[in-house]
């Protein structure tokens, strides 16, 4: 998958498309028996957070990289090719988001009310967890490890996410509050937390280095469209 940011607004829309910041869901949702929302909770979750994931998007591996500063401050660094920062005030839904393009020296800013005006529904719960909040009809049931799933890095409660008769495999930590692994209906591992901790985060992690940037403000490019 190449990454790009562009500079209009209809071009950030097509960035957006390919999934440049997503997080890892095709799955739809509705409120069921045991739903989304209360079993994929951030209730109580850690003050701080770091961890690695590595996942595959249509069919190459990638790398990510996460920091969480309570449910105010995240940098996510995905490939050593983009960088996403984003800051919210406590209790707020709407956040601002600086997307580092490391490889062209783009940074681009956009606030959340922007995405959701182009169709993206990108959510801080999306961003800071690696599970995207879905859509539609489904149903989820308590579950056993599947056939060959690797073991998980940490205990993990398993979920079956199922969508017309397919069932998407999540491993939900109550502790890290994160999916330590998921697994494809097909069996294939499509993300596995390979490290996680709760140390103390270093100074300037959540410092923004665009020295040399081209900057992109898309929120004025989304609003003149």
């Amino acid at each position: 998958m190449k990454f790009f940011i562009p500079r209009t607004a209809k071009g950030f829309r097509l960035w957006l498309a390919i999934g440049a910041i997503a997080s890892f869901s095709h799955l739809n949702a509705h409120a069921d028996s045991l739903s989304f929302n209360k079993i994929f909770s951030d209730k109580g979750e850690s003050k701080r957070l770091h961890y690695q994931a590595v996942f595959t998007a249509k069919g190459e591996e990638h790398q990510l990289e996460v920091w969480r500063d309570g449910q105010q401050r995240l940098k996510r660094r995905t490939d050593d090719t983009i960088e996403i920062y984003a800051n919210r005030k406590p209790g707020d839904v709407e956040y601002s988001l600086s997307i580092l393009d490391l490889k062209k020296h783009i940074h681009t800013r956009i606030d959340r009310t922007n995405l959701y005006r182009i169709g993206n529904f990108t959510d801080w719960f999306d961003l800071a967890h690696g599970l995207k909040h879905p859509k539609g009809e489904y149903r989820l049931e308590k579950a056993s490890a599947p056939a060959k799933a690797p073991e998980p890095l940490s205990a993990c409660q398993w979920y079956d996410l199922i969508q017309s008769d397919r069932a998407t495999h999540i491993c939900w930590s109550a502790r890290y509050r994160l999916p330590m692994l998921i697994v494809t209906s097909e069996g294939q591992t499509a993300w596995r937390i390979s490290v996680v901790d709760e140390k103390s985060i270093a100074p300037g992690t959540f410092t923004i280095h665009d020295e040399g940037y081209i900057r992109n403000d898309a929120n004025q490019d989304i609003e003149k469209d």
